[in-house]
């Protein structure tokens, strides 16, 4: 068993383009995400922040390197092997990814039915339980069309914690939401996971007040990561694209940076 819930080691991705070069979107790249510990992947469009999250989960296959979900690789898992991976994550997609005709009750209960033999009962109990934990208490005969985007995103994290994962990956997980509701999802993720535990990667765009939630950024840029044990160690870089990044992104917080 690892001490961490992810590493990359010397991984390289690349896609082949129109005119038939190549684009790399990862370039040898090596970085470890902690147990318990939320990690951020931040970068500009195109940098490869999504294609992360599908080289964890083995949905896409890298050209060379290594991938190890708590220890055990998932650079060449196939069938069983892959799926058993797979079971210690779980996903809130961009917009939820519910399903329009099942009601919240039976789109939270949908991995219980499909993955395990829980009785109609148990699964009752359980979904019953983390529908209050995330204020869902009353709306479990609506359809999702019926939610804000806010009660969506929390109807998405709660069938992705029916099955206990290890691991949450959460991609674009306030898009389409305001800003006070933003600042409200940010609040749930920090309070459920405090109350489970789980290791937790985001990717987002939503800079920098996704920052508050990080006990580690990850940037990707041309291909190389810069990793940072704190925004305060991020706003202090001397990189010249983390210099940038951090302009664009968040101002000049630190203005005796220059010269100092």
């Amino acid at each position: 068993m690892s001490e961490f819930a992810i590493e990359f080691k010397d991984v390289v991705k690349s896609f082949a383009k129109q005119d038939g070069g190549q684009q790399i979107i990862l370039d040898r790249v090596s970085f470890t995400i902690p147990k318990g510990k939320t990690t951020v992947i931040a970068g500009g469009s195109g940098q490869g922040k999504s294609v992360t999250l599908k080289l964890i989960l083995g949905l896409m296959a890298v050209d060379s390197g290594q991938i190890f979900v708590d220890g055990i690789s998932v650079v060449g898992a196939r069938g069983r092997e892959l799926e058993q991976l797979r079971t210690q994550f779980g996903v809130l997609f961009q917009g939820a990814a519910l399903f329009d005709s099942l009601t919240v009750f039976e789109n939270v209960a949908l991995p219980l039915r499909e993955r395990t033999r829980k009785s109609e009962q148990e699964i009752h109990d359980q979904v019953a339980v983390i529908l209050s934990q995330l204020e869902l208490t009353g709306h479990e005969e609506k359809f999702p069309a019926q939610l804000s985007g806010g009660m969506r995103k929390r109807v998405g994290l709660a069938r992705a914690l029916q099955l206990n994962p290890q691991i949450m990956l959460f991609d674009e997980p306030t898009t389409g939401l305001d800003p006070v509701m933003t600042q409200d999802i940010y609040a749930l993720f920090v309070k459920i996971q405090q109350e489970v535990g789980y290791t937790a990667v985001i990717v987002s765009h939503d800079i920098p007040r996704v920052f508050d939630l990080a006990d580690q950024i990850v940037v990707l840029n041309n291909g190389k990561t810069a990793v940072f044990e704190s925004v305060k160690a991020l706003q202090e870089s001397r990189l010249p694209h983390i210099v940038e990044f951090v302009e664009k992104t968040m101002g000049n917080p630190c203005q005796s940076r220059v010269g100092g």
